[in-house]
Order: structure tokens, then C-alpha cells, then sequence
């Protein structure tokens, strides 16, 4: 069965273009030409990824991306702006998104993160025997790509708990966020080692009795990150 992709863009050329290079590489595609439609597809259809542009008309992509976390859709969303800007893109993931991508881009090098995106996602049911990991009160299953605390289901995007359980897998071992970049990314994100910092922060709201006060994931002050045992 194809994989589905939602492309969202108010530009027709741009939709265009990105529809017929995305159904080239083997994938099945919707459209949207607004955040109102998109919102309303992605949130009543099974897509595989979003390919969301943050500014349109209405309700903008960075809107859309926090609605859908908010009503618990957690499909991957690559996310396109023709701004070059630090705080967009550091807002972009702070909403949700999993990548990102600045305009005026290659359309080759837009399927290679969908692929790259959804590799990631399907890599722990190939490479993990285990079926579940237990750190204190933290248990997760790295098949069924859930985790609970307290028995207490939580809700993470891919890319979260792909770092969620990276970490895991990597018990007590510092990790500087270049390796988590490797390999929870999977490719070079330019050195931008900040989305390391901003899913980390992500994880502690969701896992950390105290965020302020981590005791799973502690940082390593010049090092990076390690997952610990709490005590």
C-alpha cells in the first residue's frame, strides 16, 4: 500500500511541482491550498507525513502544526517557509514539526526528507528485539512506538520518541547532540544542534516529575545529554 502525503501550499506552481516529484518517488498525494483545508483533511484522513507551508492564507502552517498536536495528530510534518529566520524555525519545532525546509528549495532534495523522515519512523520495528524498556516508572515499547509513565500513557511525536528511546537504548552513556543529530536525524542538519535541544525539552515536560529538576535526562554541561536510572 502507497504512503500517503498531504501537500499544503497556497502557491499552485509550488504544489504543482512538489505533487508530481512526490508521486514520482512511489507516493500516493492529497492537496490542500489553505490551513482551514488542511486542518480538516490531515485531522479527518490517515496521511503518512505533512508537507506544511507556514505561510498561508488564514490560518498559517505554524498554526495548523500546534492544532494538530493539540487534537493528538501526530503525523510527521516537513515543514516549508520562504523565511530564513531562527526564531520561525525554532518555533516550527517547538509546535511539533519534525523537519524543516527553507525556500527556494530542490524538489529531489524535498522527497529525500520525506524519505529520511519515514525511514526514521519505521527503523525501531527492524533493528529492536526488545519489547519493552523499563527505567523506573518509565516503560516503553519500542514496536508499538508508545511509552507510559506511572503506567500513565503519554503522547510524543515520532521524532520525540525516536530520541525518547534512542536515549533509552543508550543508558548512562553521554551523548553530544552532533550523535543524537546522526542519529535521530539520520542526515546533516547543518549543526543546528538547537532541535536536539528543543525535543529534549519536549521529552522532560512529558516524563520529568520536575522539569526544572530532571533526573532521566540530564545534561552533560559541554558534553551533550545521558539518560539515567533516577535514584
Amino acid at each position: 500500500m502507497e504512503q500517503k502525503i498531504l501537500i499544503v501550499d497556497d502557491e499552485e506552481s509550488i504544489v504543482t511541482l512538489l505533487k508530481y516529484n512526490i508521486d514520482q518517488a512511489g507516493f500516493e498525494t492529497d492537496v490542500a491550498y489553505n490551513g482551514t483545508d488542511a486542518l480538516e483533511k490531515a485531522s479527518k484522513n490517515h496521511f503518512d507525513l505533512i508537507v506544511l507551508d507556514v505561510m498561508l492564507p488564514g490560518m498559517d502552517g505554524m498554526e495548523v502544526c500546534k492544532k494538530l498536536r493539540q487534537m493528538q495528530v501526530n503525523t510527521p510534518v516537513l515543514m516549508l517557509t520562504a523565511k530564513d529566520d531562527e526564531f520561525d524555525k525554532v518555533l516550527g519545532l517547538e509546535l511539533g514539526a519534525d523537519d524543516y525546509l527553507t525556500k527556494p528549495f530542490s524538489p529531489r532534495e524535498v522527497v529525500a526528507r520525506i524519505k529520511a523522515i519515514l525511514r526514521r519512523m519505521v527503523r525501531e520495528n527492524v533493528v529492536n528485539d526488545q519489547k519493552i524498556i523499563q527505567i523506573a516508572d518509565l516503560s516503553i515499547y519500542p514496536e508499538q512506538y508508545e511509552a507510559t509513565i506511572k503506567d500513565e500513557p503519554l503522547t510524543f511525536t515520532p521524532k520525540e520518541f525516536e530520541l525518547l528511546l534512542y536515549l533509552a537504548q543508550n543508558l548512562g552513556r553521554v551523548l553530544s547532540r552532533d550523535q543524537l543529530l546522526s542519529a535521530v536525524w539520520n542526515y546533516d542538519f547543518a549543526g543546528d544542534t538547537r532541535i536536539v535541544d528543543v525535543h529534549v525539552s519536549h521529552l522532560r515536560e512529558k516524563i520529568e516529575p520536575e522539569t526544572k529538576k530532571p533526573v532521566y535526562i540530564k545534561t552533560i554541561r559541554g558534553l551533550g545529554y545521558k539518560m539515567e536510572e533516577p535514584k
